[in-house]
């Protein structure tokens, strides 16, 4: 079964609510959100009076709880430590997150493993292991979902190496699951074209198993270029038929794709790209038609 959607708003009065609305809005059947700004700390309590009309709706909608993706802040950065201070604000701010997914009621969070800002790869690696140590236990009701980055500035996380390191040193790792992006795969290195060959190697390393997400993204750089510009699907470096061969591989039947491509104009495209993902076939008009519908309505 395709399972597409995409990144959603999630604000103060509507919540959850709000989200299920707006994914559906995109005929999608599953979703991403940030339980608030993904730039700072400022977060508005969770209603449990939302949270249970959203489970509810969920259900009518056939929407599975674990099809319901939250993403990290990106102010989270377990891989700086050059002071107590960061370290204990990075793992005191994720644990509220956790909180706030368990009080979700969802159990998959994508996080950014973090950038080293000098430290070294090897050191930050470490360091992003030691805070999930801290913060993970047997009890652990929320899974974390590491994501490939691209490997701008002094990112971890772009070499399935290091995401090996991290699930191989985190002691309860069956909570530790990971999170493709196609743009930041392309963008440190990986050849898209050649996508099976990128699976063979995690499921050799890591196991195919422990892909719970992906990120559908098209790039605006090329391979190995480490910049992390998303694009619209098929009008990217990427190309349509890359990312539908990547959407529709047999290998990851099931699993959740999001969507993170960027508005058109101030316009959200992902009705229209769900919509050509959905066909098959790429749309060269698909810019203009987004800004058209939506000056229109």
């Amino acid at each position: 079964m395709l399972k597409i959607g995409s990144h959603v708003s999630f604000t103060k009065d509507t919540q959850l609510i709000g989200s299920i609305n707006e994914s559906i809005s995109y005929n999608s059947n599953c979703f991403m959100i940030y339980t608030g700004a993904p730039q700072n700390t400022n977060r508005s309590d969770i209603s449990k009076d939302i949270t249970n009309k959203a489970h509810l709706l969920l259900k009518e909608l056939k929407i599975d709880l674990n099809d319901v993706i939250v993403h990290a802040p990106y102010i989270v950065n377990l891989s700086n430590y050059k002071d107590e201070r960061s370290r204990d604000f990075a793992i005191s701010f994720l644990k509220q997150e956790i909180d706030r997914c368990e009080q979700l009621g969802l159990s998959n969070l994508v996080l950014h493993p973090g950038s080293h800002v000098g430290l070294g790869e090897e050191v930050g690696l470490k360091n992003t292991v030691d805070a999930l140590n801290i913060i993970l236990s047997k009890d652990s009701k929320v899974n974390i979902l590491i994501e490939t980055m691209s490997g701008k500035g002094t990112e971890i996380g772009y070499k399935i190496d290091h995401l090996k390191y991290i699930i191989d040193n985190v002691k309860y790792n069956d909570k530790i699951k990971i999170c493709l992006d196609s743009c930041h795969l392309n963008d440190s290195g990986y050849d898209i074209s050649n996508f099976d060959s990128i699976l063979d190697e995690i499921d050799s390393k890591i196991g195919i198993d422990k892909i719970k997400c992906i990120h559908i993204n098209d790039s605006k750089n090329n391979i190995s270029d480490k910049k992390d510009r998303h694009s619209n699907i098929g009008f990217g470096t990427l190309g349509f038929d890359n990312i539908i061969n990547i959407i529709y591989n047999k290998r990851l039947e099931n699993i959740p794709k999001i969507l993170e491509t960027p508005y058109v104009n101030g316009y959200p495209p992902y009705k229209f790209e769900i919509e050509m993902i959905k066909n098959k076939e790429f749309n060269p008009e698909l810019l203009e038609n987004i800004v058209n519908y939506y000056k229109n309505i």
